[in-house]
Formats: C-alpha cells, structure tokens, sequence
C-alpha cells in the first residue's frame, strides 16, 4: 500500500493506523524485540511506536520510506526502554520459520532446533552487530536504509554485517563440536 500521502498529514485517522498496524505492526515487534531481548518490552515498545505515529504523523516527511520511518522511532522507543530495564535477559524467537513442509517430525524438529540455535547465537551478539543483521534478515532493509535509520556511515553497516556474520558462522561452528 501507497502511503506517500501521510507526508501531508498532521493527523491520521483510526483506519490509517490500524492499516499500519496490521502491515508493520510485526516488524516493529521484531525489531524492537531485537533491541530489548524481551517480549513484554517489546509489546510494550511496538505499542508505544504506533501511539506516536498517531499523535505525531505531521513529523513523517517522506526522506525515508515509511518502514524505515517507523523502525527508526521503534529504535528510540526500544534503546530508552533498555536503559530504563534492571531487567536484561537473552529470549529467543518462539516462531520459527519453517523450511520444509511434510518433512518427518524428527527432520522438523531439527530444523526448527537449528534456526532456535542461529537465533540464540544472533541474540547474543552485541546490540550494534545484532542490530544490523535482524535489519537485514527479519527486515530485508537496504544498506542505505540501515544507514539511515542506524545514523551510521553504509561502510559501517557493510563491516557490522560482515563481522555480524562471521561471528555467527564462527560460533555456529564452535557448538557443533560440542
């Protein structure tokens, strides 16, 4: 959906938002549940972000797409609710994509085992490596759209992505020795 028209609105109606909602309502959670590692935060923070797109509309001037817009205030929301949090603890994603279908439980049950795995090897990088590989992965964002959102340089997102990766790889190798 065409949401260039919001850029001329300094209110949005109740029908806009919940078509927002429903269309980024769970990259929002996603991402912000990449930040703060927790699900009620998250919920928390992805209801927080739509509140504010309705309060605040007229501050979308269309430099960025609108998914970049609501992922950047989903990143502030997430990053003041982090540091506010006693509360910092490692979840992982309870959905799982599945890769294959009318495979046999026990071939199921290891793929869904293995991306549990990735995503807990993901969760435990550090948030500026985890950042720009969920942005990547889960949000499928253009190196300028990273680097737009994260305020950072392309050739820093490039090199996060990269050193993201390769410590993924790195640690993947390492628990399937054990």
């Amino acid at each position: 959906m065409d949401y260039q028209y919001l850029t001329y609105m300094n209110h949005i109606d109740k029908t806009d938002l919940n078509h927002l909602m429903t269309e980024y309502g769970t990259d929002v959670w996603k991402y912000a549940y990449a930040i703060t590692r927790n699900r009620e935060q998250a919920s928390d923070v992805a209801q927080e972000v739509f509140i504010k797109v309705y309060n605040h509309i007229g501050s979308y001037r269309g430099q960025s797409s609108l998914k970049t817009w609501l992922l950047s205030i989903t990143r502030n929301e997430a990053i003041n609710v982090r540091r506010s949090s006693y509360v910092r603890r490692i979840m992982l994603f309870e959905k799982v994509k599945p890769h294959a279908t009318g495979a046999s439980a026990e071939v199921a049950f290891l793929g869904e085992q293995s991306a549990r795995d990735i995503w807990a090897i993901v969760m435990s990088l550090s948030t500026k490596l985890r950042e720009v590989l969920v942005l990547d992965l889960e949000h499928d964002l253009k190196i300028s759209e990273m680097a737009r959102l994260l305020n950072v340089s392309e050739g820093t997102v490039k090199s996060r992505l990269s050193r993201a990766r390769k410590m993924v790889e790195k640690k993947w190798r390492e628990n399937d020795r054990e």
